[in-house]
C-alpha cells in the first residue's frame, strides 16, 4: 500500500482514514476519525508521499506553536511506517470547509470593506506566527482559505514556513515560495548571490507582508503586479530594468483606503510595510471608518494606459514605490497546500510554476474586473553564466520566464523546458550552469510575466 493509494478503514495509531480528498506533488490529503472521539467530526490528514519529507515537519512544528482562529489547529503528527519503505511523516488538523481566496472572489462581485476585512484576518495570523518567530514563506490566495461556515480567512500550508533552528528545505537558491509573489529585496539576493550556489536567503516577517500585498492586488485585479524585473540585453551584458508601476486602482473602482494599502505593502523598503500586528489593526480600522464607497461591488474600469516607466535619473532615492530591480529568471518550486470539502483539486503540496503565454489563460479568481494587461517583451536569449566555479544540477522543471515548447532550433526541449547546448562547453560547467547528460546547457529566458487575466 502506498501513501497515495489508503483505504478507507486504514489507521495511522489512532487515526482512522474516511477517504482520499486531494493528492498532489508531496503530499495526499484524507478525511478521518480519532477512533474513540467519532463524534467530534472528520479530521484533516496529510501524509506525505516521500519519505521523511522535513515539510510535515516544518508544518507540524509551526502549527504546534500556533493557536489562532485564523490558522489550522494541529491535533496531532507522527509517522506511517508500511511494510515496504518510508517511514511517511504526516500532521492532522481541524477540518476546514472552504474555498481558496481567488475562488472566493469569483462567485461574486466583492467590496473593499470585504477585502478589508479578509486582509486584516489574514495579517492577524501572520501576527501569531510572527510572534513565535515563524515565517509562512508561501503567502498567497491559493493558500487562504474562506469558511463557508462564517466567512473567516484561515491561513493554510505551513509546510514551507521557516523558525529558528529548524532544518533546511532547499540547500541552494532559490528560497522556498511561489516566485511572484517573492518580495523585492529576496530576488535582488537572488540576483546579486547567483553565481554562490550554497547562497541562503532568510526571509523575515515583511516578506510575507509583501507577499500579502501581491496577494490583495491579485484578487482586485485579477493580475498579478507589474513583474519583478525584466532582462534586457545590452553591449555590456544583461540589464536588470524597471517595468512601469501600475497602481491597482487603474484597472478596477476600489475604495481608496484598500488602494492605499495594496500600495504600502508593496514597498520597496521593507519597514515602510510595518509589522503584521500594525498591519493587521490598521486594516481592521480602515474597514471600520471607510465610507459607503467602501460597500459598493468592485467593478472593471476601462482599459488606461500605463504610467510610463521612470529613467534611473528621475529614480527617487528612498524607496517611495515598488522597486522591480530583480531578476527574470528566478526559480522557484511553490509548495501548494489547501483542500475544500468535497473537492479533490487543487491538491495538496501542489507544485507551481510562473505564468508562461501558453499555460496561464485563466483569471485569477476575479474575472470581468480587468482586461489583460500589455506588455513589451524581451528578446529570448540564454542566461550565460561567468565561467568557472560550480554546475548544477538540471531542474525538473522550467524556471519563471523560460520558454516552454515549441522550441526553436538549434535548442532542445528538456524538463518542459528551452534549453541551449554549448558545444565547446563541458563539465564541469561555469557558475549557474546546468549539466545534463555530459553537456553544459542554459535557460532561454523569454518575455516578461504575462497578464494572469484571459485577453
Amino acid at each position: 500500500m502506498k501513501p497515495a493509494s489508503l483505504l478507507a478503514g486504514t489507521l495511522l495509531d489512532s487515526w482512522r482514514v474516511l477517504g482520499l480528498c486531494g493528492l498532489g506533488s508531496y503530499g495526499a490529503v484524507y478525511r478521518a476519525e480519532q477512533v474513540g472521539n467519532e463524534g467530534a467530526g472528520p479530521v484533516a490528514l496529510k501524509l506525505a508521499l516521500h519519505p521523511l519529507d522535513p515539510r510535515f515537519e516544518r508544518e507540524g512544528e509551526l502549527l504546534s506553536r500556533l493557536a489562532h482562529r485564523h490558522v489550522p489547529r494541529l491535533y496531532g503528527r507522527g509517522w506511517w511506517s508500511p511494510p515496504r519503505g518510508g517511514p511517511f511523516p504526516y500532521v492532522v488538523m481541524n477540518w476546514v470547509d472552504g474555498v481558496s481566496l481567488y475562488a472566493w472572489a469569483a462567485q461574486q462581485p466583492r467590496t473593499s470593506r470585504q477585502v478589508l476585512t479578509l486582509l486584516a484576518q489574514v495579517a492577524r495570523a501572520l501576527e501569531a506566527t510572527h510572534a513565535v518567530e515563524g515565517v509562512h514563506r508561501d503567502v498567497k490566495g491559493d493558500n487562504i482559505l474562506v469558511r463557508t461556515e462564517d466567512g473567516q480567512a484561515m491561513l493554510m500550508d505551513f509546510g514551507s514556513g521557516n523558525y529558528p533552528g529548524s532544518r533546511p528545505l532547499t540547500h541552494q537558491l532559490p528560497p522556498p515560495g511561489t516566485p511572484e509573489y517573492q518580495s523585492p529585496e529576496s530576488l535582488r539576493f537572488q540576483w546579486e548571490w547567483r553565481h554562490q550556489r550554497l547562497a541562503r536567503y532568510d526571509a523575515r516577517p515583511t516578506d510575507d507582508l509583501y507577499a500579502l500585498g501581491v496577494t490583495a492586488y491579485r484578487l482586485v485585479t485579477g493580475r498579478y503586479p507589474p513583474p519583478a524585473g525584466d532582462l534586457k540585453v545590452t553591449e555590456e551584458g544583461f540589464q536588470l530594468v524597471h517595468p512601469p508601476w501600475v497602481p491597482p486602482e487603474t484597472w478596477g473602482s476600489l475604495h481608496p483606503e484598500l488602494a492605499a494599502w495594496i500600495h504600502r505593502l508593496l514597498l520597496g523598503e521593507p519597514t515602510a510595510r510595518g509589522t503584521s500586528a500594525e498591519v493587521a489593526q490598521d486594516l481592521e480600522d480602515a474597514a471600520t471608518r471607510a465610507d459607503a464607497m467602501a460597500d459598493l461591488p468592485l467593478t472593471p474600469l476601462p482599459p488606461q494606459a500605463p504610467t510610463p516607466p521612470r529613467s534611473p535619473q528621475a529614480a527617487p532615492s528612498g524607496w517611495a514605490e515598488p522597486l522591480w530591480l530583480m531578476v527574470a529568471a528566478s526559480l522557484c518550486l511553490a509548495v501548494g497546500l489547501w483542500w475544500t470539502s468535497g473537492r479533490p483539486s487543487p491538491s495538496p503540496f501542489e507544485e507551481t510554476t510562473a505564468a508562461t503565454p501558453s499555460q496561464d489563460t485563466e483569471d485569477a479568481g476575479t474575472a470581468g474586473l480587468a482586461d489583460s494587461m500589455s506588455s513589451t517583451p524581451v528578446s529570448a536569449v540564454p542566461y550565460l553564466p561567468a565561467q568557472g566555479g560550480f554546475y548544477l544540477d538540471l531542474p525538473k522543471k522550467p524556471f519563471p520566464g523560460q520558454h516552454r515548447p515549441p522550441c526553436a532550433k538549434p535548442q532542445i526541449e528538456i524538463n518542459g523546458g528551452c534549453w541551449a547546448r554549448f558545444s565547446d562547453a563541458t563539465p564541469p560547467c561555469g557558475s549557474g550552469a546546468y549539466e545534463w547528460k555530459k553537456g553544459c546547457y542554459w535557460p532561454i529566458i523569454g518575455p516578461p510575466r504575462p497578464s494572469t487575466s484571459s485577453p
